[in-house]
C-alpha cells in the first residue's frame, strides 16, 4: 500500500473526523440516495460502486434493492464497513482502482475526488465502468466564492490534494459526462449541536461544497 493510502488509518478518522456518525446524518444520506435513485433511471435492482466508500455507511442507507460495492484506499475503513454490511462487496485500493466486474448502472464518489492525485483519471475510470448512460454523483468540498477563504482556514485535513473552484470539477467532469444538475451544499457540525447540511441551487454559487448528477456520455 503507497504512503497517501497509509495515511487514511484508524488514527486520521478518529483524527479528521472523529464525529463521522453525526456528520452522516439521515437527512443527508437521503439527499445522495435521492440522486443516486436519479441515475439509476428506474432500474429494478441496480448496481452501484461507491468509490471512497469509507465505512460503508451510504450504501447501507441505500438499501437491499441494491446491488452494492465498494472501494475505499483505507484498510481501516473497510474493515469496518465488512462489519457493518456484510452482504455488499468490498475493496481496499490506494491507487482509486477496483477489480469489481462491471459495468455499473450507478458509481458515487462522495468527498472523495479532493484526496485523489489525478481526478481527470478517476472520472475517466468512473465513465469506463458505467454502463452506457449510466449515472454518476459526487460531492466535492469548493473554495471559491464568498466562502472560500474561510473555509480554507477550516480546511485542515492533510490530505486534500485539490482545493479547487465549482468550475474546475464541473468543468472536468464534462470532458466524459453529461452534466444533469449540480446544487450547493452549506454544512456544518456546529459545536455540541446538531449537522447543519442545507442544499441549494439558487444559492449554489455561495456554498462551500457542491454535489452533482451527471450521466455518461456515450
Amino acid at each position: 500500500m503507497g504512503p497517501v493510502a497509509m495515511q487514511f488509518d484508524r488514527s486520521y478518522f478518529e483524527t479528521q473526523y472523529r464525529d463521522y456518525e453525526r456528520q452522516n446524518p439521515a437527512r443527508k444520506l437521503d439527499f445522495y440516495t435521492k440522486l443516486a435513485e436519479a441515475a439509476a433511471e428506474g432500474h429494478g435492482r441496480p448496481k452501484i460502486l461507491e468509490v471512497g466508500c469509507a465505512f460503508g455507511n451510504f450504501l447501507k442507507h441505500l438499501g437491499p434493492r441494491w446491488e452494492r460495492c465498494g472501494v475505499d484506499a483505507s484498510e481501516y475503513a473497510i474493515g469496518r464497513a465488512r462489519e457493518l454490511l456484510p452482504e455488499a462487496k468490498f475493496e481496499v485500493s490506494s491507487g482509486g482502482a477496483w477489480t469489481f466486474p462491471g459495468p455499473f448502472d450507478v458509481v458515487t464518489a462522495l468527498d472523495v475526488l479532493e484526496h485523489m492525485a489525478n481526478p481527470g483519471e478517476a472520472f475517466e475510470r468512473i465513465s469506463s465502468a458505467l454502463r452506457p448512460g449510466g449515472g454518476l454523483v459526487f460531492a466535492v468540498p469548493v473554495y471559491d466564492g464568498p466562502t472560500g477563504p474561510l473555509i480554507r482556514l477550516l480546511d485542515r485535513d492533510p490530505t486534500h490534494r485539490h482545493r479547487e473552484s465549482r468550475d474546475y470539477w464541473l468543468t472536468l467532469a464534462s470532458a466524459r459526462f453529461r452534466i444533469l444538475d449540480w446544487w450547493g451544499i452549506y454544512r456544518y457540525l456546529l459545536p455540541g449541536g446538531p449537522y447543519v447540511h442545507l442544499v441549494t441551487r439558487r444559492a449554489r454559487r455561495l456554498t462551500p461544497a457542491m454535489a452533482c448528477l451527471a450521466r455518461r456520455r456515450d
